[in-house]
């Protein structure tokens, strides 16, 4: 069976790297649906599991010269303090732990929006563009305000499931920053910002008792050499393909989490 964790561990750590987008979405819905680990637990684990696994892709993108700083900060600005309070209400009012048939729909939910916002996301490059030439001053004005509210969205969303750090936040930074930001700098900039949040949630469940440390090695095992492959190879492959695949599977899994 830890053969099969790593395996797993493999799959995402390479789509991660390719893509910056499946470290919770992928991995969470295997831990429940293939290996049979409770919600919660499946959360915690792929909490740690994405802040060590996108902590290896995110030193490799940093060297590749694909990660802005400052729209970094301005996303942490919102996503830290939002998971930090997220933890909160988890441990004071829940005693660490959602109910369990709750964490399936917020975790379904947080699939289908993923999978909906992958295919589009190049699509509404273009149009954006050109609206923010339009605007000029005006929008510019709004981008640090809109950065770090939607990064409070995610952060409290990604505690909760383990979900968005990858997808949601690429696709703010493509509504945001459509001039700014190409699909390279995206996905730098994604992985490095869901580093910090995913060890914080990661610490946090730990805490609270959500966490497998025999399941997380397993898992570790395989992604850290797929993260480096799949970095590398995001030079080399077409990504629209792999996306509109992922968002597939994606859909597919909510789909599985929703009926079971």
């Amino acid at each position: 069976m830890e053969f099969g964790y790593s395996v797993a561990g493999a799959f995402v750590g390479f789509m991660v790297g390719l893509t910056g987008v499946g470290g919770g979405s992928l991995m969470a819905p295997l831990l429940i649906m293939l290996f049979g680990f409770s919600p919660a637990v499946a959360i915690g684990t792929d909490l740690w599991f994405a802040a060590i696994t996108k902590s290896v892709g995110g030193i490799i993108h940093h060297r590749m010269g694909s990660a802005d700083w400052q729209i970094i900060r301005r996303l942490a600005l919102g996503s830290i303090p939002a998971a930090l309070a997220t933890l909160l209400w988890l441990g004071f009012v829940h005693s660490g732990k959602l109910d369990a048939g709750i964490l399936l729909k917020l975790l379904s939910f947080a699939l289908i929006l993923t999978a909906c916002i992958m295919p589009f996301k190049e699509r509404l490059r273009l149009p954006l563009m050109r609206l923010k030439n339009a605007s000029g001053a005006r929008l510019r004005q709004r981008q640090i305000i809109v950065t770090i509210g939607g990064g409070a969205v995610i952060g409290g969303l990604v505690t909760l499931t383990s979900v968005g750090a990858g997808a949601l936040v690429a696709m703010l930074l493509t509504l945001v920053y459509p001039v700014r930001m190409n699909a390279k700098r995206i996905v730098g900039t994604d992985l490095i910002h869901a580093i910090p949040l995913a060890l914080i949630a990661a610490i946090g469940h730990s805490l609270l008792g959500n966490f497998d440390g025999m399941l997380l090695g397993a898992l570790l095992l395989g992604s850290i050499p797929g993260i480096i492959l799949g970095s590398l190879a995001s030079k080399y492959v077409n990504e629209k393909w792999v996306r509109i695949a992922l968002a597939a599977m994606l859909l597919i899994s909510a789909l599985k989490l929703l009926t079971s």
